[in-house]
């Protein structure tokens, strides 16, 4: 069995001597992990760094083996990060949640798709801080615990929403959130979508209400919590 795709590269461990076990997110399989041979040797390191672009070639001679993977490298995006800190670690934490959360060999396209966008924004865009927390609030719909910022769950309003519920991922507006609000998460306002400007304080806010429902789904997966990689990122972003 083989096959041709382009990936994402989302970690690389060394196996044996100078081989490596790389996980890769693709387009059209998914998270799939493959053997590169030589892939921890000198000459192979920079092409599976976390976050490269790759075209990858799959082979096994059974559909559930490990399988091999031979890859070029098309965008050598880990390079690009290298001198932005934040950025990169961002990038690490974003990577590190796909392998985490996402099914392994499920085709998930419009992941593959947003983590390639998120990607060139942290490259390019000075608002990557606000694009990283929207790209979480969008995994998380990919991954089927979605924010519904839509309406008010108490009122049906679409005016006012400033909570959101940490039980249902559902907007709350002043009135209705009111009795509740020290229960409640603060809802940044660009969360929803409008175009805001956010600072620091509302990206926070953000990643306080995307943290707790990854670790909803995290803990749902198999008990266990959320990469480390994004506490990292997290305590760096908040002490900048």
């Amino acid at each position: 069995m083989n096959w041709s795709d382009e990936g994402i590269v989302l970690s690389t461990r060394k196996h044996g001597e100078n081989a490596a076990i790389v996980t890769l997110m693709t387009r059209a399989y998914g998270r799939y992990a493959g053997l590169v041979r030589g892939g921890s040797g000198s000459r192979a390191r920079g092409i599976y760094q976390t976050g490269n672009l790759v075209t990858a070639d799959w082979r096994a001679r059974l559909s559930e083996h490990l399988g091999s993977y031979t890859c070029e490298l098309l965008q050598p995006h880990a390079a690009l990060l290298m001198t932005e800190r934040q950025q990169l670690m961002a990038l690490l934490s974003a990577t590190a949640l796909v392998e985490r959360l996402l099914p392994e060999r499920e085709p998930h396209p419009e992941v593959f798709e947003s983590l390639k966008a998120l990607i060139t924004v942290l490259e390019e865009d000075v608002n990557w801080p606000s694009g990283y927390a929207l790209w979480e609030a969008g995994f998380l719909n990919d991954l089927g615990y979605g924010l519904d910022l839509s309406q008010c769950a108490a009122t049906g309003s679409r005016e006012d929403l400033v909570y959101v519920s940490p039980r249902t991922g559902c907007a709350v507006s002043a009135s209705a959130g009111e009795p509740y609000k020290d229960k409640l998460f603060p809802l940044p306002a660009f969360l929803l979508g409008r175009g805001e400007i956010a600072n620091t304080d509302e990206i926070l806010q953000a990643f306080r209400v995307t943290g707790h429902f990854l670790n909803v789904c995290a803990r749902d997966v198999d008990g266990g919590g959320i990469p480390e990689a994004r506490g990292r990122f997290l305590d760096r972003f908040s002490r900048s």
